[in-house]
């Protein structure tokens, strides 16, 4: 019995190591990520592209209500995956960052800089009583000094800098698919179908144009622009990921993306 209150301790202490090193609230808030839909983010030569799945629960839903894509700043994007939130926290700091920078430096923020202060803010919650770990993880994108950068957040506060990745539900199995296609040198408008042709990896080889979200920041435009429906649907329909069922049914759960 007093191993199993010990056991206990650890589990629910956030300052609390188990004796192996662990923190279990942080692996409880990566398994949150987990169960969210899915976020990829891919990196061109000339931008960088965020594509997320927005199933909606419910046909009554309306499909402008689920936010998984956010522009931070002008030049930036993030997508996130996990609890909705706890997202929407994360980017609010994110954009008073941004402002911050701009109006204390008098220049954009820089997209390593902004990833490292939203990491930091998150690593606060892993290390202070009284609170919890951010069950949400966030793919951080933009455009650097004519660069496009790509970045992870962790529930622990860890920084990640990527080529192409995915965060949220079968993640292992996109990001399979990412290293067996992804390729260095590709242009952003490759990049838009590699990001759908992963997302569809895990609904049956279909997507609705309704049901996904795609931005691109390109190095000629730094601009955040999230893509039409209709462009959306042009681009499933010519790489045959067109869904033919409209049933967009989502087994995910009511307080998370």
């Amino acid at each position: 019995m007093q191993g199993q209150s010990q056991q206990q301790a650890y589990d629910r202490g956030i300052t609390i190591f188990s004796p192996d090193g662990r923190l279990y609230q942080v692996e409880y808030a990566r398994e949150a990520v987990k169960r969210g839909t899915a976020s990829v983010g891919v990196r061109a030569e000339d931008g960088v592209v965020l594509a997320a799945d927005k199933r909606a629960r419910s046909p009554l839903m309306e499909p402008e209500s689920i936010e998984k894509l956010h522009k931070a700043d002008d030049h930036v994007g993030v997508a996130s995956a996990g609890h909705v939130a706890d997202a929407r926290q994360l980017i609010d700091f994110a954009r008073r960052q941004a402002q911050v920078n701009q109006l204390r430096y008098g220049e954009p923020v820089g997209i390593e800089t902004l990833t490292k202060n939203i990491t930091d803010h998150i690593q606060q919650y892993t290390q202070v009583g009284g609170a919890r770990p951010f069950g949400v993880a966030l793919i951080v994108g933009g455009v650097e000094n004519g660069e496009p950068r790509l970045f992870e957040t962790d529930p622990s506060g860890t920084p990640y800098e990527w080529q192409a990745l995915s965060i949220g539900s079968d993640r292992s199995d996109l990001r399979d698919y990412l290293e067996a296609e992804y390729e260095e040198g590709i242009s952003t408008e490759e990049a838009v179908g590699l990001a759908l042709d992963t997302l569809a990896q895990s609904n049956d080889g279909e997507l609705s144009p309704d049901g996904v979200g795609v931005a691109t920041i390109t190095v000629d435009d730094p601009q955040y622009t999230e893509q039409s429906t209709d462009e959306i649907e042009s681009v499933l329909d010519e790489r045959g990921l067109l869904a033919t069922d409209e049933d967009e049914a989502d087994d995910g759960e009511s307080d998370e993306e």
